[in-house]
């Protein structure tokens, strides 16, 4: 059970024809950049589109225990008056990060060159999930952890007294990783360099720049090699958060599933860096147009229109693709359930890390509902048949993507889909429900 919510059973039904334009929230991976950033800058940080789901507030909360000045003005609409770099107050309380690794790894990492100490914890599955990746190479600028078994939450970190810069290797193709590396070292002298041999999504390197810092991102033979000079004054900025095309892939696929389905989904990011699972779709045949391109807050975007694709086919998604759609991969298992041929996903062990063993979860729950696959370590393969018999009910395991993935899949099942708890989903998608309801899919609650 989350600390944040009791479950809430839900059940997907075959469904009509999905119509009308989905308004997907804002980009949570940007939100919770643009909070923190804000918090590290001197000055106002206007902040615009801002997903307001539990994780994200989760944020908000710990950049006000940290010192910052964070005051909701509308939906949507935040203000952050930053103390600047270095400027951290210790925190007099814990900081719960609730459901978020993106939280809690950046907040860390925002932190780990202050001396400063704090403590964080979550919900049962954010305590689960290993922190050693973040606290290693933090520890490289003179920061201490001390948690659980296994570098755990709950745990506390004492910030480096006198930090240094830091070149790192990234061990896992992880944006979470790189961005605690690049914001720990902001608070640090001279040049902190981070090297990631598979590119991952950018919204870090983008926003540090917008926010004022010198960076410097080249390509070699290593990988893409990223160079930051510490101890920039940071200036608040006006933030427009683009919609989140996380999110935005939930519509998008169910629409492509369900027959006689058109739908538009307005202002959704095209960075190159998260455009894997589109690229995918298209591979596989939908039929998914991309208008009116535009560039807002220094990010691409555009307007999705997207209609029933009858026709779509597996393909086999390479390893280096994985990094660009690594948030995706349970809504696509459930495409290529649907789809003709086999589907394999490739390069995907960074899934068995995330809020669950996203891999275990999504195969467990497809079996069930009469899904023919097999799995390895970083590979799952669906044979897709063009129909599944459904009729089960799938573990959440507290993973949000996982519940909305299955309730996708009970709209176009022979028989409803159920999920065990419905209530993660709020962590990321709070409008998921009606947001749904309001293109015409059956997704309700039942009682627990």
């Amino acid at each position: 059970m989350s600390v944040h919510s009791t479950p809430i059973p839900m059940i997907a039904h075959k469904s009509g024809p999905l119509a009308g334009v989905a308004e997907v929230p804002g980009d949570k991976s940007i939100s919770h950049r643009a909070l923190i950033l804000g918090a590290l800058s001197v000055g106002e940080t206007h902040i615009t589109g801002l997903l307001e789901g539990e994780d994200v507030i989760d944020t908000a909360k710990a950049m006000r225990a940290f010192g910052a000045t964070v005051t909701r003005v509308a939906e949507g609409d935040w203000r952050v008056n930053g103390v600047g770099v270095g400027g951290f107050a210790e925190p007099t309380q814990v900081i719960d990060c609730g459901n978020s690794g993106t939280g809690v790894r950046l907040i860390m990492g925002a932190m780990a060159t202050t001396p400063i100490a704090a403590t964080f914890t979550g919900d049962a599955s954010l305590n689960k999930r290993p922190m050693g990746r973040i606290t290693d190479p933090l520890a490289l600028f003179g920061a201490r952890a001390v948690g659980r078994a296994g570098g755990r939450l709950p745990l506390t970190l004492v910030g480096a007294v006198d930090p240094v810069p830091v070149r790192y290797t990234l061990p896992m193709p992880s944006a979470q990783v790189k961005s605690a590396v690049l914001l720990a070292g902001l608070n640090a002298p001279g040049e902190t360099v981070v090297i990631e041999p598979e590119p991952t999504r950018d919204h870090t390197e983008r926003m540090l720049r917008g926010f004022g810092a010198e960076i410097d991102v080249t390509d070699s033979a290593e990988g893409r090699v990223i160079t930051l000079k510490g101890q920039p004054d940071l200036t608040g900025q006006s933030v427009a958060v683009p919609r989140d095309p996380s999110s935005a892939a939930f519509p998008v696929c169910a629409a492509i599933l369900v027959p006689g389905s058109e739908i538009t989904v307005p202002g959704v990011s095209r960075n190159p860096t998260r455009d894997g699972l589109y690229i995918t779709l298209i591979e596989m045949g939908a039929d998914i147009a991309f208008e009116n391109p535009r560039d807002e807050g220094g990010e691409p975007v555009a307007d999705l229109r997207v209609k029933y694709s009858p026709a779509l086919k597996g393909v086999t998604t390479p390893a280096e693709r994985a990094a660009s759609m690594i948030d995706e991969f349970p809504i696509l298992s459930v495409v290529a359930a649907m789809a003709q041929g086999t589907t394999v996903m490739q390069g995907v062990k960074e899934l068995r890390v995330k809020e669950s063993d996203r891999i275990d979860a999504m195969a467990r729950g497809l079996e069930a509902c009469g899904v023919t696959l097999e799995e390895t370590e970083d590979t799952l393969t669906i044979h897709g048949t063009g129909a599944v018999p459904g009729g089960a009910v799938c573990e959440s395991r507290l993973d949000h993507r996982i519940a909305m993935s299955f309730l996708v899949l009970g709209l176009v099942a022979d028989q409803p889909v159920a999920v065990d708890d419905g209530a993660p989903i709020a962590t990321s998608f709070p409008v998921f429900e009606p947001l749904m309801a309001g293109l015409g899919a059956r997704i309700e609650r039942t009682a627990p």
